[in-house]
């Protein structure tokens, strides 16, 4: 934990006053970013070295992406978007091309995005044939007086701005086909076929102090009678506010819209924020008078990893105990690209300004 003292001999409505107000950081964190391909259960003797391999090339493209935006002096929003188009473009995720399929044999697309600095936010549910549903849900933030569109809806929307769109036979994969077809002829559950979330998406810092999250799915094999998941709900599956956190949200998606777990993330990183303040200011020694000879600043104060760590696991525990399984990434306002999972793996990556470039699968990594 880090903080900055002031000395001070006025009354204690000074220290009111100061805590009252919006909080910031003290040095400029640089930029941010952490990405993920999906959640679930990855296991090494499950994997191929080819299709290990594969995974992370798909991954660090996806990152080196969204990193040159922040290196650039880019946006937070642009960086996300940057990253995560990629991978709707790669057959190896759950997201545009190679999405799976549903019980009826098509392809609905889900996307949400938000930008922390504002909290705008966009979101598209059951939409087919957009190439990027990140880019249509951003244009329902920016071009549109809505919040989410859905349906027949958000494709009148994503043609009225051109954007652009792709045949049924681009987006199906052999590999998804064949999961629908195992899935109807066993009768197995979306979970027994999906043993891995192949959801995407980013969250990012940029070097304004500008946060972003963003999320892209196709959902659950076989899914029916116009489900949803967490991907395109706003606090669920994506959220980001630049007093706390970005966090995309990956996994079994009717547990993560019940625990809210995007925007609890968020809300427990600012409780905890607090919580920290107050403490340092309770070990500040009292003068003659009982007043505090020290103020604790609150814009010279920031979050350990380590801390806003405890809080990330906590809400993923809180969705085991529900039975329910999956993963986050989290980027803090300090500038930790920070994951949690209770799975065995989880596609994902992250880099900083500060060197740290890395891409991994599993838990133990």
């Amino acid at each position: 934990m880090r903080g900055f003292f002031v000395p001070i001999a006025a009354a204690s409505v000074a220290l009111l006053a100061l805590f009252a107000a919006p909080a910031t950081a003290q040095d400029t964190p640089g930029w941010s970013i952490a990405i993920h391909g999906g959640a679930g259960t990855i296991a090494r003797e499950n994997m191929t070295p080819e299709q290990d391999a594969a995974y992370r090339a798909a991954l660090q493209r996806a990152l080196d992406a969204g990193a040159a935006v922040l290196r650039d002096g880019g946006s937070a929003m642009d960086a996300i978007q940057a990253a995560i188009e990629p991978m709707e473009d790669d057959a190896l995720f759950n997201a545009g091309r190679g999405a799976v399929l549903t019980w009826d044999g098509d392809i609905e697309l889900d996307a949400s995005i938000m930008d922390g600095r504002t909290r705008d936010a966009g979101a598209v549910a059951g939409v087919t044939g957009i190439r990027h549903p990140i880019d249509l849900a951003r244009k329902v933030m920016t071009d549109s007086p809505h919040v989410m569109l859905a349906g027949t809806g958000a494709e009148a929307f994503a043609a009225s701005h051109q954007l652009e769109t792709m045949p049924p036979e681009w987006f199906e994969t052999t590999r998804r086909r064949e999961a629908l077809e195992r899935m109807k002829a066993e009768q197995l559950s979306a979970l027994d076929v999906d043993i891995k979330f192949g959801t995407v998406g980013a969250v990012a810092l940029d070097a304004d102090g500008n946060m972003a999250a963003g999320t892209s799915t196709g959902g659950m094999t076989g899914k029916r009678w116009g489900r949803i998941g967490d991907a395109p709900i706003i606090g669920a599956g994506t959220y980001a506010d630049n007093r706390s956190c970005a966090v995309s949200a990956t996994g079994w998606g009717e547990f993560f819209i019940r625990v809210g777990v995007a925007q609890e993330i968020c809300t427990r990183l600012r409780y905890r924020f607090r919580a920290e303040i107050d403490a340092a200011q309770a070990r500040v020694p009292l003068d003659e008078e009982g007043i505090p000879t020290y103020l604790v600043h609150a814009s010279e104060f920031g979050l350990e990893a380590a801390q806003a760590q405890e809080e990330i696991d906590a809400v993923i525990a809180d969705v085991g105990s529900l039975g329910g399984d999956g993963g986050v990434i989290v980027v803090t306002r300090e500038g930790h690209p920070l994951f949690s999972m209770n799975t065995s793996g989880m596609y994902r990556g992250r880099a900083t300004s500060a060197g740290m470039n890395e891409v991994a699968i599993y838990d133990d990594e």
